[in-house]
């Protein structure tokens, strides 16, 4: 791994908290010696030392508030509280570091900057849930974050941080690096989960759910890289051990602690920022230097290209977290936030993100196989000025018929923003129509 590449790269990131990326002026942060020396592993030390019930972690989970920075939003105390843990055989803990999502690069640099709050995290997930081996399975093209999470785990082993008898307690965690091969679907976790057993990513019929019947076909709990990373520090609390509060009230109502925005797009400052939940989009916006080139803000796709886009005038309303954006027509998703300018040809822009989730099908379901391709097909269509009136119908009719009748969510990830591009924008659907129809284009059979 380039330490120095890394480091270069790092001074350009901007946060306005650090519990998931490391303050800057760390020297090194992804070294043992540099975790050790902020608080690192200290939560778990103190954890198996004195023999916590796992049911105070738990506890202390939900009073925070934190909530699945993957996507779906679902509270992680609850989640792990889901665990048969008392039953026997063996259990898992998974790390979902696939990221697949486009305009989502933190857990990129998560692993990259601060693996060893990962690798914590999911240490003291298995602690709490009764599991003795976790898979952090990340995306095929992360070869440096890879790198970066192997070198860290190799140094835990060492220090006694992994193994056999964790700091005389009885409890042994192992934890094991998976690559994927770069597949968007392997994003959702039971297709993750066929992927780690070694068979076709499709995604899995639930129930039953993972909780009863997950990897191998044991109990297992799957949790986003930034989930796991950000216990340790919810449980050392900033100096008050597991005080809940603590992380709890630096977010918002039904929205705890801080979250990792990745902000894309026409932005002069491009980069991961984390801040507090419920932190005013115009405020986000501002840290990440505002619109570039001194032009004005057209949309925004405030969590990865499959939740709804929001006009300039709804996201600049908005506060980042999950109540208020859903109330004004989207959604936090991974926290992938895209910013479009003045110039953007939305009709371009939604014909690229039906080519990727038709591209990215696995083809199990119908609705999902065929409806992507009829999507991308009518769009590109529409796009080279070949499109007609009716044709904006059919996309909404197609759309409409391929959400919520899929096993998985991608058959609604590719529907929303065709839903919302169109209720939106439809005039510029409807301009490009029109200038189409004005000109002559050549044909198959033209001479």
């Amino acid at each position: 791994m380039n330490s120095e590449l890394i480091a270069s790269r790092y001074s350009s990131r901007r946060v306005a908290a650090n519990v998931c990326l490391p303050d800057p002026s760390i020297d090194k942060p992804w070294t043992l010696e540099s975790y050790r020396a902020n608080g690192g592993y200290q939560a778990l030390e103190k954890v198996l030392s004195g023999s916590i019930p796992h049911t105070d972690i738990i506890d202390t989970l939900k009073l925070s508030n934190i909530r699945g920075r993957g996507g779906a939003g679902f509270p992680v105390g609850v989640k792990w509280s889901f665990m048969p843990r008392a039953a026997d055989g063996q259990k898992y803990v998974v790390c979902n570091s696939d990221e697949g999502e486009p305009g989502t690069c933190k857990d990129r640099d998560i692993m990259r900057l601060n693996p060893h709050a990962l690798i914590e995290g999911m240490t003291l997930g298995g602690y709490v849930m009764g599991a003795t081996v976790g898979y952090n399975y990340i995306r095929g093209e992360f070869w440096e974050p890879y790198q970066s999470v192997e070198q860290a785990i190799k140094e835990a082993r060492e220090a006694g941080f992994l193994g056999k008898n964790l700091f005389g307690s009885g409890f042994d965690f192992d934890l094991h690096n998976y690559l994927g091969s770069g597949a968007y679907i392997c994003g959702e976790e039971t297709a993750l989960l066929n992927s780690l057993e070694g068979k076709k990513g499709e995604p899995r019929f639930k129930p039953p759910f993972p909780a009863a019947f997950g990897l191998y076909g044991k109990p297992t709990t799957i949790n986003n890289t930034e989930s796991f990373a950000s216990v340790p520090a919810i449980l050392r609390a900033n100096g008050d051990w597991m005080d809940g509060e603590w992380f709890k009230n630096l977010g918002v109502e039904n929205a705890g602690g801080v979250k990792v925005f990745s902000v894309t797009g026409h932005v002069e400052r491009p980069g991961n920022y984390e801040i507090n939940m419920g932190t005013p989009f115009s405020e986000l916006l501002k840290m990440a230097g505002g619109v570039w080139k001194g032009r004005k803000l057209k949309a925004v796709i405030p969590g990865g290209s499959s939740v709804p886009v929001m006009p300039a005038e709804n996201i600049l309303k908005s506060n980042m977290d999950y109540d208020s954006l859903q109330q004004n027509g989207s959604s936090v998703g991974a926290g992938s936030v895209i910013i479009m300018d003045e110039t953007t040809d939305m009709v371009a822009v939604l014909e690229r993100l039906s080519y990727f989730y038709h591209e990215e099908s696995c083809g199990q379901c119908t609705p999902c196989r065929e409806g992507t391709g009829w999507l991308y097909r009518i769009l590109k269509r529409i796009n080279s000025g070949r499109g007609t009136m009716e044709d904006l119908d059919t996309l909404l009719d197609v759309a409409n018929r391929i959400e919520g009748r899929t096993i998985c969510a991608l058959g609604d990830a590719a529907a929303w923003p065709v839903q919302s591009f169109l209720k939106h924008y439809r005039h510029e659907f409807e301009a490009k129509i029109n200038a189409g129809i004005t000109h002559s284009y050549p044909t198959a059979n033209a001479a």
